[in-house]
C-alpha cells in the first residue's frame, strides 16, 4: 500500500509501536496498562453498512499496484484481492458497546457473492490443514445479527494456522475488546502479510496462504495512542516472538 492514511502513520511514528503503556506478566506476555475511559459511543443499531464517519478514520488509502475491491459491510470495510482470494486488509471501529452482546457465534462461513469468481469457497478450506481465520472477529460482532453474519463471509477470512487462530491471534482480539471498553473506542486494521514471491495455495480456487499477519490499533481518545504487531502464520508463534510494527514496516506489510 503506497499511501497509508496519515492518521495511522502519524500515530505510529509519534507514539511508537507500543504506545499503549506495556508491562510484562509472569508468563512473559506483554499487556497494556489502561488510562482514561471515553464515553463517546456511536449509535449503531440502525447501521446498514459501516458509516462514512468511521471509514474516514479507519480506512487505509487506495492501493495502486495491488488488486482490490472495496466492500462495505455492517461493521467493517474490506479491501478484497481477487488474485489472492483473500483480503488485503480489513478495517473497523470497535466501540465499548460492541464488545459484548446477546448473540452467540454463528459459525456459518459462506462465500462472498459480491466478489467475482474465482473466489474463496468452503471447499477450498476443506481438508487443507488451515483454519478459517477471521480478520474482524466474530467476538466484535455480537451486537447485530447482520454484523455477525458478515463476519463469517470468506472475504473476511484468511488461511491461518489453527494454533495461532486459537492462541496469540485470539488473545490480541480479546485485548482489543479490553482496550475498547477502557477507552470507549478504538480503530483497527489487520490483514495478511505476503513475504515470498511464491506462496502456498489451498483448494481448487488457489487461495493464497499468507506467511504472517499484521494488526494495528489506533485510539484517538485523549492523547493518540497506537499499537502494532506482525505475527508469523505458524503454530510456533508466541507472545515473545511478536514483532513490533513500525510505520515503515506497516507500509511494507500492506504492499507499499
Amino acid at each position: 500500500m503506497k499511501h497509508i492514511s496519515l492518521l495511522w502513520v502519524a500515530a505510529l511514528l509519534m507514539f511508537g509501536a507500543f504506545a499503549f503503556h506495556v508491562f510484562i506478566r509472569e508468563d512473559g506476555r506483554q499487556e497494556p496498562q489502561y488510562e482514561e475511559r471515553s464515553e463517546r459511543f456511536q449509535e449503531s443499531a440502525s447501521w446498514t453498512t459501516i458509516p462514512d464517519s468511521v471509514i474516514e478514520l479507519c480506512m487505509p488509502a487506495p492501493l495502486k499496484k495491488t488488486p482490490e475491491i472495496i466492500l462495505r459491510k455492517k461493521s467493517y470495510v474490506v479491501s478484497y484481492n481477487q488474485d489472492t482470494r483473500m483480503p488485503n486488509w480489513v478495517a473497523w471501529q470497535l466501540t465499548a458497546e460492541h464488545t459484548d452482546g446477546e448473540l452467540k457465534r454463528m459459525n456459518n462461513f459462506h462465500e462472498e457473492e459480491n466478489c467475482p469468481r474465482p473466489r474463496a469457497t468452503l471447499q477450498d478450506y476443506k481438508g487443507s490443514g488451515w483454519s478459517r481465520g477471521h480478520m474482524c472477529p466474530a467476538g466484535d460482532n455480537k451486537w447485530s445479527r447482520d454484523a455477525m453474519y458478515d463476519s463469517f463471509s470468506l472475504v473476511n477470512v484468511c488461511p491461518q494456522d489453527s494454533k495461532l487462530n486459537s492462541g496469540v491471534w485470539n488473545s490480541l482480539e480479546m485485548d482489543c475488546r479490553q482496550w475498547a471498553r477502557q477507552y470507549g473506542e478504538v480503530y483497527i486494521v489487520c490483514g495478511p502479510v505476503l513475504m515470498k514471491r511464491q506462496h502456498e495455495t489451498i483448494g481448487p480456487n488457489k487461495v493464497v496462504v499468507p506467511e504472517a499477519f499484521f494488526k494495528v490499533v489506533l485510539c484517538m481518545v485523549g492523547k493518540p495512542k497506537a499499537f502494532g504487531v506482525v505475527v508469523r502464520n505458524n503454530e510456533g508463534t508466541k507472545w515473545s516472538r511478536l514483532l513490533p510494527l513500525s510505520a515503515r514496516r506497516y507500509r511494507k506489510s500492506c504492499g507499499g
